[in-house]
């Protein structure tokens, strides 16, 4: 079903692009304007995370800078002419590859090639202040730029913005309904009101982070109805941290957990083989699940939050 969300609102959105493109043959009609008719919308001003940005006409040469961008705009049915990768890959996350074949590579998150990015003459970048806030203004000299104020919880606010930006908004609204109304369903179906919690378990580098309600997993979780161990937190509201020693504090009546990056690197391997984690109930009971690291904590956006509900029917109503 969530595929099926998923192309009916890139079939739309391009069909909304190609009356764009198709704007300039014929004759003007009195009634629809021509080509004005067929931008509808354009020039508009953006209001976002650094300012206002004025963009003149409906977005044709897309470059995106973080994962999140690159999912919102393949979920709109708009393949980005450059996008950034993550520093553990230098291929794009793997849920979104296929749509982003031939899509250039600009850098990578940390990294962003401002060469690379105006070779390609683009005519909106899309990112967020959190990532980019300090090249912001030598991104808007090459194109007209938006920004989001953050990342990950508030991914579905991100969504809309961006797509106000492509002028994508009506397509963008009917998709994150059509999402919710999915997300609601999985939740009566897991029966989620009888108290199920879930902890999302992710190793990073050495440590393991448990996400908790303010992290983009944890939204999807809440709009399951499903409830999220939460540990208490000190760098970051995102996720608490444990030492190998502490992972039995992860459990839950579900456990998710992923690695970021290989398994030995991660500290995945060693901890998922030692005598602790076998402590966890969720691991003793069957109910712990290795899930694909980009679309449940890499990726942000619309088609991962999708792809979530996707693989927790498959894993959870089994």
């Amino acid at each position: 079903m969530a595929r099926r969300i998923l192309r009916t609102v890139a079939m739309t959105a391009a069909a909304v692009l190609a009356l764009s493109a198709c704007g300039d043959g014929g004759e003007e009609s009195p009634d629809a304007g021509g080509a004005a008719a067929a931008d509808e919308g354009f020039p508009r001003i953006v209001e976002h995370a650094m300012g206002s940005t004025e963009i003149p006409e409906r977005p044709e040469r897309v470059v995106v800078l973080d994962t999140g961008e690159l999912d919102t705009v393949l979920s709109l049915g708009v393949t980005p002419v450059g996008a950034v990768t993550t520093a553990v890959s230098e291929d794009f996350l793997s849920y979104l590859a296929e749509d982003a074949e031939g899509v250039e590579v600009v850098g990578t998150i940390a990294e962003p090639n401002l060469e690379a990015i105006a070779a390609l003459e683009p005519d909106l970048i899309l990112s967020n202040k959190v990532r980019h806030e300090d090249i912001y203004e030598q991104l808007s000299q090459i194109a007209p730029t938006v920004f989001t104020e953050r990342v990950g919880a508030v991914w579905a606010e991100n969504f809309l913005l961006d797509a106000e930006a492509l002028g994508l908004e009506d397509e963008a609204q009917e998709a994150l309904d059509a999402y919710r109304a999915d997300a609601a369903a999985l939740g009566e179906e897991l029966g989620a009101a009888d108290g199920v919690t879930v902890s999302a378990v992710r190793f990073v580098e050495g440590t393991i982070r448990v996400y908790t309600a303010d992290s983009f997993i944890g939204t999807v979780l809440a709009d399951i109805g499903l409830d999220q161990l939460q540990l208490p937190t000190s760098r970051t509201p995102t996720f608490a941290e444990l030492s190998a020693e502490e992972v039995t504090q992860a459990d839950a009546d579900v456990v998710l957990y992923s690695s970021y990056g290989s398994e030995s690197d991660s500290g995945a391997a060693a901890v998922v083989a030692g005598p602790l984690w076998e402590r966890l109930a969720a691991v003793a009971e069957g109910r712990a699940y290795a899930v694909e690291d980009d679309v449940f904590f890499t990726g942000i956006g619309l088609r991962a939050a999708t792809l979530q509900l996707e693989q927790l029917r498959d894993l959870l109503l089994d």
